[in-house]
């Protein structure tokens, strides 16, 4: 009689941002080169407004990529956009990506990016798309190796 081996504990956790994750997100969005201390991080008035617009928005999700001990190492915001291309089929938009700088190198942007696409996935989505800065070379390549490719070109106009 054999006795299936159990499968090991997720060592991260995609999850819904909280309130409480604000500081973090805000440190790791400010976190280009260096770790952001999420405590020096002040959170105004534009940024709780703008985070409950995506909170309580169906189709947006700040996510978070926990540790185990629950400390926010990554982050992105997710939003689904209905559309009549590709059968009628939502797509996923993921933006403000982002891997702790002292945590980088180590897999978790796999990690993060692979449980977003089957969260995207489960909810029907039929595309992920982002776009990234110009500047950002690493992530190119990064997004390039998991299968992502440039397909457009993006235009912004600052308002």
């Amino acid at each position: 009689m054999s006795t299936a081996t159990p499968a090991p504990a997720p060592t991260h956790t995609l999850r819904p941002a909280t309130r409480d994750d604000l500081p973090a997100v805000l440190a790791l969005l400010a976190d280009e080169d260096r770790v952001v201390d999420p405590a020096t991080v002040v959170v105004t008035e534009a940024y709780e407004r703008a985070f409950r617009a995506i909170d309580t928005d169906p189709r947006n999700e700040m996510l978070v990529l926990a540790d185990a001990d629950g400390t926010v190492v990554g982050c992105l915001q997710a939003t689904y956009i209905p559309g009549l291309g590709k059968g009628g089929a939502e797509r996923a938009l993921l933006e403000a990506v982002r891997i702790r700088a002292d945590r980088r190198g180590g897999g978790l942007g796999r990690v993060l990016m692979a449980l977003a696409i089957a969260r995207a996935r489960s909810r029907g989505c039929a595309l992920v798309q982002l776009t990234s800065n110009k500047q950002r070379g690493a992530a190119h390549r990064f997004y390039a190796g998991l299968g992502f490719t440039r397909s457009h070109d993006g235009f912004k106009l600052a308002l």
